[in-house]
């Protein structure tokens, strides 16, 4: 008979309740915490072996992504450490500055990130060529030009110009059915996912079926404001549609939250029939579909394929930003509703200067130059690393189409691609598993490689150095 105790000496190590009073955590910061309790107070001692993190999760009920990205923060960190081909550890305490955190406060005092030489980050643009100059003379245009009285005004689902010019941008760029009065200007993505989410529970829902894998974040802000994620799977052509109606009918849920163009972080794009499919079921239940529109911008190998929202603009929010195209940075996104969802509004609205600033960007035309010179620059970026691939790691498969900002690169049988992360980080390349993204484990162990961020005289380098960490090259 299998000997329990391990488990249960985990589930009593590990308390994620331990969390005082007020608003608990996320369940992802939790875990984390929990895990620096034990380390700060003795309970793990340096040197000891955690969990692989599919069977922690098993083990504490969650998901296996919550704990890939509490050991991922925890490693980064210099608690704990990771090498290829053995188990993750409580880091040793001798040498260098101390990583323990105070124990009044864990989740605020951390070692300070390792800059990476090698970014292949996915989800990040080219930073080094974030347009300064025009954004620069956007703000100038704008603080000169704003009428007085605006300054002073209410604009409660954001400023008449912002939402005038994003209206333009999505009609002409994303071919949106866009129409200003359903338009309301948000920080990015994570914020207008949950000021619908808020919404949506306030209008009864309280499940939203969400694609496996995607970007855990806008999945944890729609749980967070009372809707539960129903992961759906995902394959080569994008979310398994008779899937998701077949949830749907077992769940209740009546929203769905997706990546049509170019699905996060698998790289499908939404084939016609499933497109078709997916907007059928929310004509025929009542449903919303929620478009994360995400990197749609950048495709390749022809031109970027429209909206979703273009077929259904009464049955489809589009969510987008400047996050993944221009800068995280600048903290501004958009959110297009259908005319019978409530356009929510924001208590903490982005600047006045800032979207009227936004107006001016969008309609000079500085972001769709901006996007023009990104893909011509990413084409070249993405077949520099996929030849680079080909020529270290011919043996290893690589997936997603000609579009974004990333690609999925299969890691050998037998490897870890979290341990292979961890090491990575000691050579100062930044990598992300796929597992981080997972709900249930559906695809091969595999890295999500970004090149957004990538500096191109380094893409040859950074390709060697994975090949090292992957086949000892």
């Amino acid at each position: 008979m299998q000997n329990t105790r391990p488990i249960l000496a985990w589930e009593t190590l590990l308390d994620l309740e331990a969390e005082g009073t007020g608003a608990r955590p996320p369940l992802r910061d939790r875990v984390e915490n929990a895990l620096r309790r034990a380390i700060d107070e003795g309970r793990l001692s340096p040197g000891a072996a955690v969990p692989p993190s599919r069977a922690l999760a098993e083990t504490l009920g969650v998901s296996r992504w919550v704990v890939t990205e509490a050991y991922g923060q925890l490693v980064a960190e210099g608690v704990l450490e990771a090498r290829t081909g053995s188990a993750t550890r409580v880091a040793e305490r001798g040498g260098g500055a101390s990583w323990q955190t105070s124990s009044a406060s864990p989740a605020l005092i951390a070692a300070p990130a390792v800059r990476a030489r090698h970014d292949l980050r996915p989800g990040i643009p080219d930073l080094r060529a974030t347009p300064r100059s025009r954004w620069s003379a956007a703000l100038r245009a704008a603080v000169a030009t704003l009428p007085d009285h605006d300054l002073a005004a209410a604009h409660p689902f954001g400023y008449a110009a912002a939402r005038d010019a994003v209206a333009a941008y999505l009609s002409r760029s994303r071919h949106a059915v866009a129409d200003a009065g359903r338009i309301t200007i948000t920080h990015g993505a994570t914020d207008g996912m949950g000021m619908l989410a808020r919404e949506l529970h306030s209008s009864g829902h309280r499940a939203i079926l969400v694609e496996d894998p995607s970007w855990p974040r806008l999945r944890t802000v729609a749980e967070e404001n009372g809707l539960h994620p129903v992961p759906v799977p995902v394959d080569g052509d994008g979310v398994d549609t008779g899937k998701l109606v077949a949830l749907a009918s077992t769940t209740g849920a009546r929203v769905a939250l997706v990546t049509p163009a170019h699905q996060f972080p698998l790289g499908a794009a939404l084939t016609p029939a499933r497109r078709e499919e997916l907007v059928r079921w929310a004509r025929e239940h009542d449903a919303l579909v929620i478009e994360d529109d995400y990197d749609a911008e950048f495709r390749y190998d022809r031109r970027p394929v429209p909206a979703l929202q273009r077929l259904a603009p009464d049955r489809v929010a589009l969510i987008g930003s400047l996050s993944k195209s221009v800068s995280p940075a600048l903290g501004l996104g958009w959110m297009l509703l259908p005319p019978d969802i409530a356009s929510p509004v924001s208590t903490a609205p982005p600047s006045l200067i800032d979207q009227a600033a936004l107006a001016e960007f969008l309609t000079r035309g500085d972001l769709e130059r901006h996007l023009r010179s990104s893909r011509t620059r990413f084409r070249r970026r993405r077949q520099r690393l996929l030849d680079a691939l080909e020529r270290a790691l011919p043996e290893l498969t690589v997936t997603g189409i000609a579009a974004g900002m990333h690609l999925v690169l299969a890691v050998p049988t037998g490897s870890s691609s979290t341990d292979i992360t961890a090491a990575g980080a000691a050579a100062g390349l930044a990598l992300t598993p796929l597992a981080r993204y997972e709900v249930r484990d559906r695809h091969p162990d595999s890295l999500v490689l970004g090149y957004g961020n990538l500096d191109d005289t380094l893409v040859e380098e950074a390709v060697l150095r994975l090949a090292t960490l992957l086949g000892g090259r």
